[in-house]
């Protein structure tokens, strides 16, 4: 019985978390209405993303906003992303340029990139994204900025996938969900924690006040979830989760590539506050007892209760979670939720491991 028990324990530490992100996963999305549209910078750091510049440059030009400028930030390429920089910012004005050369102290940082791109930028109000990052909507520019005011110095956005067929692209857009739900639903009640470099806003002051990217410099990734982690508050976030807000990416086409990314992603977390590496350890943590428990009581334990406590959990899962899939447009996930969950729990632990064993590759 005492093994039935923990298992039971396990489900409702999850049954919180679903709770937690009901915050988020009911929310309606909106369009704001304010008309007023203060000038703002978009910022883009791009390294060996020529093909990609071709692409976006043209969709970034085109949102609707009255008055913006486009800082593209060619951080030591060695493809023709600065001629393709130059060629575009001779025909728009409103495209301005910084050029960065590797040198040893900042060798390959987008971090420091990013901060001679901030200097470089007019405007106090400033939107983040990356080269391979194609708009959803000509509205994404105005609809991502349009919170940032004395208040609201930052706004989350949603950096979506590009859907495609295979098992890895599902896997990639699962997880890319539930790390939007966890942010979005920890912000929502007032514990913002990050953000995704995809698609992210902030002002300039609040970048000064915090000393920019200064207390990380020295960690390879996150120029986007360490600063939020450090910057964000309960009263200076902002939520923008509609569907034309979005960016679409690229996604990875090999397992081996896609491991990689996410070892990166993964290795800033020891650097969060400790009540947000607690807070997602213990997810993680009952996520991974919840499918080794439900073997273990299935196998040693009268199956017809291990049953009903599996199903009950399922349920909730497609309840919760199934209404995220709705609001961030991955509606065709929702039919392998617990599919998807199991192969990511057991990814992520696999992640863990060699991150203990070996420190993963810098940007790019």
């Amino acid at each position: 019985m005492l093994l039935l028990y923990i298992f039971i324990a396990v489900v409702l530490v999850n049954v919180v978390y679903f709770i937690l992100f009901s915050k988020f996963s009911f929310l309606i999305s909106t369009k704001f209405t304010n008309n007023d549209s203060f000038p703002v910078s978009i910022i883009v750091c791009a390294k060996n993303e020529a093909e990609n510049l071709k692409n976006n440059i043209p969709i970034w030009l085109a949102q609707e906003h009255p008055n913006f400028e486009i800082i593209l930030i060619n951080d030591a390429s060695t493809d023709d992303t600065k001629a393709v920089i130059e060629s575009f910012a001779k025909k728009d004005d409103r495209i301005h340029t910084v050029n960065i050369e590797n040198n040893e102290t900042f060798w390959s940082n987008k971090k420091y990139s990013l901060t001679l791109g901030i200097k470089r930028a007019f405007n106090k109000r400033m939107l983040f994204t990356d080269a391979d990052c194609t708009p959803a909507s000509n509205q994404w520019l105005k609809l991502m900025t349009l919170a940032l005011n004395r208040e609201k110095q930052l706004v989350l956005g949603y950096g979506a996938y590009k859907k495609e067929r295979g098992v890895l692209n599902a896997l990639i857009r699962f997880e890319t969900l539930m790390t939007a739900v966890q942010y979005f639903s920890y912000a929502k009640v007032g514990m913002p924690y990050m953000g995704v470099g995809r698609n992210l806003a902030y002002t300039s002051q609040l970048f000064y006040e915090n000393s920019g990217y200064m207390s990380h410099m020295n960690i390879p990734s996150g120029d986007d979830d360490l600063f939020v982690n450090e910057a964000a508050t309960k009263e200076n976030t902002s939520l923008c989760f509609h569907p034309d807000s979005f960016t679409v990416s690229i996604p990875k086409t090999s397992f081996k590539t896609w491991f990689e990314q996410k070892r990166r992603h993964i290795s800033t977390a020891k650097y969060y506050k400790s009540r947000h590496r607690f807070l997602l350890g213990l997810y993680y943590l009952s996520n991974l007892l919840f499918w080794l428990l439900a073997v273990v009581c299935l196998i040693f334990l009268d199956w017809k209760f291990p049953l009903a406590i599996i199903i009950f959990r399922l349920l909730l899962q497609y309840i919760f979670i199934g209404n995220a899939t709705k609001l961030l447009k991955e509606r065709d996930l929702m039919p392998y939720l617990p599919f998807l969950e199991l192969f990511l729990v057991f990814m992520q632990l696999t992640i863990f491991i060699s991150n203990k064993l070996v420190k993963p590759k810098r940007w790019k």
